[in-house]
């Protein structure tokens, strides 16, 4: 088994050295989740999402189940971006069938039930889990770290769930800038603690999750997503120069390549929506990794047209800095034999 230091043997770390692999590296947003039956059996055995989070023994075993099954070329650590506003002090739950609930933040006056300190116990927790991952893991297999960035979790504390248009959150950035601020350097500090424990844990790797950073107009976007990213990026770089940070400005279109030059992120999520030509040359002159896009429901439809979306995606970045993954998360339908028809086929075996 495996520790960090033997990441010549990890080939997903090869694009961030600089190296351009003729087959790249592989591994799906949410691999570990709903549409992989020893998952439900491990969910389960949990009693609730939250309680299956904060248990290392299980969050390594879904975090394993897909490298058993297809072999990615990295894992990524179980757990989940409001862990973070949970372990502040927010009261978080997850409702079975809607998703989650946290108990509203609109105003400077709810902040104080926030505590920087007081997150350390659950983020060891998550720490704790990585270090068992890292024992547990093959050795040539990458080990990915996670936060959700600043803005998308400020959402859904402001909003108090998941939302179609983040209007809670938009409006008290424009209504009280100052007080809006205040929130999201309580997550930049939070953030930089919990990747930072995570590192230390064992994480090769880190990625940023921004899902609602195409929600703001291009004035609101570099204050909410592109500062707060760039200003977790400096700190860990500063902590762990060597270790590589990946963004993911979901929704950011034509945004996204001022976001990898103004944030330094080392690597660039592509979603759905961004075309493979654009991932090909848009960011030819910038020194990044890009990572992306196949629709995750054309994975639930499977058949000829999965493969050849997935030929058009490898041939337009072929000598490229890549890793293939999906534009968004593996949705629970997805049937098991399309993941494994997808890795035949990006390794040249379909």
């Amino acid at each position: 088994m495996g520790e960090r230091g033997e990441t010549c043997e990890r080939r997903f770390l090869a694009p961030f050295r600089g190296d351009v692999l003729d087959v790249p590296p592989i591994w799906l947003m949410r691999q570990a989740g709903r549409y992989l039956p020893e998952y439900r059996a491990t969910r389960a055995e949990a009693g609730d999402f939250l309680s299956l989070c904060y248990t290392p023994k299980l969050a390594a075993e879904v975090t394993l189940q897909p490298i058993r099954r297809y072999g990615f070329d990295a894992a990524i650590l179980f757990s989940d971006i409001l862990v973070v506003p949970d372990a502040l002090g927010q009261r978080v739950r997850f409702v079975e069938g809607e998703g989650p609930r946290l108990d509203p933040i609109r105003s400077v006056d709810g902040l104080a039930q926030l505590d920087v300190a007081k997150a350390v116990g659950k983020f060891d927790i998550v720490a704790e889990t990585v270090a068992r991952l890292r024992q547990d893991l093959p050795r040539e297999t990458a080990l990915i770290g996670f936060c959700g960035a600043p803005w998308t979790v400020a959402t859904y504390m402001v909003q108090g769930q998941g939302s179609a248009d983040q209007a809670e959150a938009r409006l008290w950035a424009y209504r009280d800038p100052e007080g809006f601020q205040a929130l999201i350097d309580v997550l930049i500090a939070a953030s930089v603690d919990y990747l930072d424990r995570q590192v230390k844990a064992g994480a090769d790797c880190l990625q940023i999750f921004d899902t609602w950073a195409g929600s703001l107009p291009d004035d609101e976007f570099d204050r909410w997503v592109v500062a707060p990213t760039r200003a977790i990026r400096e700190a860990i770089g500063d902590l762990h120069p060597d270790i590589p940070v990946i963004g993911f400005p979901r929704g950011a279109g034509a945004t996204a390549v001022w976001y990898v030059t103004e944030t330094g992120v080392d690597g660039v999520g592509c979603d759905t929506a961004t075309p493979p030509f654009v991932m090909s040359e848009a960011f030819d002159e910038e020194d990044v990794v890009v990572q992306g896009n196949l629709d995750p429901l054309l994975l639930v439809a499977g058949g000829a047209r999965l493969d050849e979306r997935v030929d058009e995606i490898l041939d337009l970045m072929r000598n490229k800095r890549f890793i293939f993954n999906l534009g968004h998360g593996i949705v629970p339908q997805t049937p098991p034999e399309n993941v494994a028809r997808l890795v035949a086929r990006v390794r040249g075996g379909g």
